[in-house]
């Protein structure tokens, strides 16, 4: 079964990956591709539910998502949970971990997920050798940095609805990015994890749901969305642009 049949397939090189031109530096050649295999390592999938790295654990590594989908997730002191953020194929996470050389937060696998592992200290290294691929680590951590200003902006600043519209319109997104259905894909993270991340309770997200079904603008079958009005849903959306733009991995898809 080729790679592409096969999801779970660990790919031979990055050179080979389907995703490859997603998560790395379009500048890179092919025989600079083949540095990065240097640095990157694989693993078996992970089964769901199973962590990828815990909240305080030592970094060593950045993550890519090569299938399946991640969540991270914070615990205060209280034991409350705070879902973070959800990570699909070619989205790269971890970098969190670079400051304190601990992980902020916890990674934990929603589906059966493979993931691509990146020694940092490697690509350190690596990046003084390819003036492209340091470049990529800068705009990477730069990008990062913005998404948790505008994702705070963006959930103090919007009511329930349009939240759970952008939600919605950041997984079409990501799925149009990867050449798949931006109107057909499946939830692989539960509703209560989404009520989390997005500030709600669940019984307003299942409530938004509902009445977005009843006006035929969306279905819902099971975890499975069927977007019925993909403009629609746009034009609601755009009435506070300003708020929304830019969110990538978490609210708008991959920059």
């Amino acid at each position: 079964m080729t790679e592409s049949a096969n999801p779970f397939a660990l790919p031979r090189s990055c050179s080979h990956c389907r995703l490859g031109h997603l998560c790395l530096p379009r500048a890179c050649s092919f025989q600079e591709l083949g540095l990065l295999d240097t640095v990157i390592g694989y693993q078996p999938p992970y089964p769901p539910k199973q962590r990828i790295f815990s909240q305080g654990s030592p970094f060593h590594s950045c993550y890519v998502v090569k299938s399946g989908s991640v969540k991270t997730v914070y615990v205060n002191e209280q034991g409350e949970e705070k879902v973070l953020g959800f990570y699909l194929p070619s989205e790269m996470f971890g970098f969190e971990g670079i400051f304190q050389d601990s992980h902020t937060c916890s990674a934990i696998a929603l589906e059966r997920t493979t993931i691509c592992h990146i020694s940092f200290r490697n690509l350190e290294q690596l990046a003084t050798q390819l003036p492209s691929l340091q470049h990529w680590m800068f705009r990477m951590m730069s990008h990062e940095l913005n998404i948790l200003e505008q994702l705070n902006r963006w959930l103090s600043q919007n009511c329930a609805e349009e939240r759970i519209i952008g939600f919605l319109l950041d997984l079409s997104a990501r799925q149009s990015a990867r050449n798949l259905s931006p109107t057909r894909f499946r939830l692989t993270m539960n509703r209560s994890d989404i009520a989390n991340f997005l500030g709600m309770a669940l019984e307003t997200v299942s409530r938004i749901l509902a009445r977005l079904q009843r006006d035929r603008l969306l279905d819902i079958r099971g975890r499975e969305v069927i977007i019925n009005d993909l403009a629609t849903l746009n034009r609601f959306k755009s009435m506070d642009d300003n708020a929304n733009d830019g969110l990538n991995r978490h609210l708008i898809g991959r920059g």
